[in-house]
């Protein structure tokens, strides 16, 4: 088994992208979403974390998480979700991979994720930012606020975030959140 050198930093507060296998725009679906929500509830219990912000996509998923504070383990609270939301539908979005046949995976996610601990203050609204605005990027909305896969609409109600960010004239529609925060990373 390989050895993937990743921080193990306790209670830190950490960004995710993951990807579903081969890009395929399966996130979205009313049954994968409903099975996601309920790995992930079945994870917390087990391994607790915070959900500072999370964005479902058709073919990925950001979200940004904080661990306690005397916990770093974060490979396990992914491979418990993936492997719950795998053994629900798994099935259902099955693939011929002889590879992934030999390890007894499913072709559901991409075998990896990749993440990034927030450094700071600044570090932290750009990711937050970055999710919220990922949508829009991508062009399945002209405004964060239309995407209704996001805990935006949570933060909106918590007075976090107004209603309308980024949706007028208030910022540059080129804004490129995403590719500022991963020179930073890199």
């Amino acid at each position: 088994m390989s050895n993937y050198r990743r921080a193990r930093i306790t209670g830190s507060t950490v960004f995710f992208t993951v990807n579903s296998y081969q890009r395929r725009p399966i996130f979205i679906e009313p049954n994968f979403r409903l099975v996601l929500r309920h790995a992930i509830q079945q994870t917390r219990l087990a391994f607790p974390f915070k959900i500072n912000a999370l964005v479902l996509l058709p073919d990925h998923l950001h979200c940004i998480w904080t661990l306690p504070i005397d916990d770093n383990n974060i490979p396990i609270r992914w491979s418990m979700i993936k492997r719950l939301v795998s053994k629900e539908v798994g099935s259902q979005y099955s693939m011929q991979n002889i590879s992934r046949t030999k390890r007894n995976e499913t072709t559901v996610w991409q075998r990896r994720y990749w993440e990034h601990h927030i450094l700071n203050e600044a570090d932290y609204t750009a990711h937050i930012n970055y999710c919220y605005w990922n949508p829009v990027k991508h062009g399945f909305v002209s405004a964060v606020n239309n995407w209704e896969f996001s805990t935006f609409h949570r933060d909106v109600k918590s007075n976090i975030y107004p209603v309308d960010w980024c949706s007028d004239d208030e910022f540059d529609s080129e804004a490129n959140f995403g590719e500022l925060v991963r020179k930073h990373t890199l």
